[in-house]
């Protein structure tokens, strides 16, 4: 298949995607719960372990760089796997890769939660982090392939409620487990809960998600690129290791990587334009060609280095700083999630209508609560202070609601299906790099009033929140230009949309 094929021909319609009968839409809205449950467990792990940290260090005796391995090493694997497990899933089967990555995240989560030395721990979590990268892109593939219309942004509304409850909530479900399972051991069961969940889920995927048909798997073996792959990991991680390594790796020859890595990303791009003229390359540059897509990967850039560094501060700053447990922390953090998870599915609804003046909306209501926290800190720090920012960060909940699921389906609406993994793979990158940048970056401007022998936490978590707060606003302007430029809205039940027709998607001759 050339790069320029129309998507119609190289994934028809599944059973289900346009069925009346009930039973056929009944089946595929079971299949994405499936894969929402899958992939909940997988980005959960991100921040769950967070307020695991302290009692991790005392069951297992880890210094602060195995502390900083065991977060960062996850998101390493997690990003570095995604994109060509997408290809993966587009050039082969969705399905069997979908199920192996379940079964490999399921397996490194026993072997964590077994962990018995430092080593151990952040091999386990190496290996669970990259049987994530597996499963997550084949998610936003099979909504690709299930869903047209309305639909669709309704499953990128669920989609998008599961990526902002998964981050938020895991500070409290970790600190629950915590508190109910002891602080010795309390931490393994952060790991061990995917256990049942995995065993659970592996038999009903495997029965619910479709097939690719045959000519689809066979078309893939001559067309994965190789070279692509070890480029974009090569790239990727030289990228990340400087931002998920900054509070560890304190020497200035760590930014060298940068130059290292726009060489190597650079060599990419120019590998995949040459690949693509004859064979489908791992990411079509044509896919950066239409406007919504190329706009929404980099918002998600932009937000998710301010969304995500929010939790990794307040967390430190409750527990740390206040000495709130590891319960009270996540109880105090648990307004974002609830705003967040009631507002995507609003969002999914109102994204066919509003477009990207949705995303503007959501990111004002970010801002407006990212700042109202810190003001709020401001004026009444203290032990109370859980409940001073419970207003703001539900009022910033809402606003991350209506900007995760909404851009979600308009960055992917006009991907054809045949390339729904490989741009749900370059997406979820984006808010991996994303989160790692803004972790960093934030939390140096943190750590550099939070340490010493007289830490003022108040403030470090205003000055952290600020920083945050413009990144946002970076993510805001991308929103406000991509809306100025853009035609008004269009139907999420388009041709273009839904990836069928070859003129409006990247694939096409649109592009």
């Amino acid at each position: 298949m050339t790069p320029d094929a129309p998507s119609a021909t190289a994934h028809p319609d599944p059973p289900g995607a346009s069925a009346a009968g009930g039973r056929a839409d009944t089946r595929r809205w079971r299949a994405l719960a499936v894969c929402l449950v899958a992939g909940f467990m997988t980005l959960l792990d991100v921040s769950i372990v967070n307020v695991a940290l302290p009692t991790v260090r005392a069951g297992l005796h880890m210094s602060e760089s195995g502390l900083q391995w065991v977060l960062s090493g996850y998101a390493l694997a997690f990003g570095l796997v995604l994109v060509p497990a997408g290809r993966l899933g587009d050039a082969r089967s969705r399905r069997a890769v979908f199920l192996t990555g379940l079964a490999l995240f399921t397996a490194a989560s026993a072997l964590a939660g077994a962990a018995q030395s430092q080593e151990w721990l952040v091999l386990a979590r190496l290996f669970q982090g990259a049987a994530g990268g597996v499963l997550v892109p084949q998610v936003s593939g099979f909504i690709q392939t299930l869903f047209r219309g309305a639909d669709r942004g309704r499953a990128f509304g669920a989609l998008g409620a599961t990526i902002g409850l998964s981050t938020a909530v895991g500070p409290l479900l970790g600190g629950l487990l915590i508190h109910l399972s002891g602080p010795q051991d309390g931490w393994r069961w952060v790991f061990l809960v995917n256990l049942p969940i995995g065993v659970a889920a592996l038999p009903i995927a495997h029965r619910l998600l479709p097939a690719p048909p045959p000519a689809a798997e066979r078309a893939g073996h001559r067309d994965f690129d190789p070279v692509g792959v070890v480029l974009l990991g090569a790239g990727t991680v030289a990228l990340l290791l400087p931002f998920v390594q900054a509070q560890q790796w304190h020497s200035p020859a760590r930014w060298l990587l940068l130059p290292v890595s726009a060489v190597l990303l650079g060599a990419f791009v120019g590998w995949e334009v040459h690949y693509g003229r004859r064979h489908e390359p791992l990411v079509s540059m044509a896919l950066f060609a239409v406007r919504p897509y190329a706009a929404g990967v980099l918002l998600s850039l932009a937000y998710f280095a301010g969304f995500t560094a929010i939790f990794f501060i307040f967390t430190l700053y409750l527990q740390v700083g206040l000495h709130y447990s590891a319960l009270a922390a996540g109880v105090a953090i648990t307004p974002f999630a609830i705003g967040s998870g009631a507002a995507a599915a609003v969002g999914g609804r109102l994204v066919s209508r509003l477009g990207r003046r949705l995303v503007v909306v959501g990111l004002l209501l970010v801002l407006a609560g990212l700042l109202a926290a810190a003001l709020a800190v401001q004026l009444w720090s203290g032990p109370r202070v859980g409940w001073t920012t419970a207003l703001p960060l539900l009022v910033a909940g809402v606003g991350s609601g209506l900007v995760i699921a909404p851009n979600q389906t308009l960055t992917l609406q006009q991907v054809p299906v045949a390339r729904a993994g490989s741009a749900g793979g370059v997406l979820q990158t984006a808010q991996r790099v994303g989160s790692a940048v803004g972790i960093a970056v934030v939390g140096s401007v943190f750590f550099a009033h939070a340490r010493g022998r007289h830490p003022d936490w108040a403030t470090a978590f205003q000055l952290g929140v600020t920083v945050a707060a413009g990144l946002v606003l970076t993510a805001l302007l991308v929103a406000l230009v991509d809306t100025v430029a853009g035609a008004p809205p269009t139907s999420a039940g388009s041709g273009g949309s839904d990836g069928s027709s070859g003129s409006g998607g990247p694939g096409g001759g649109g592009s």
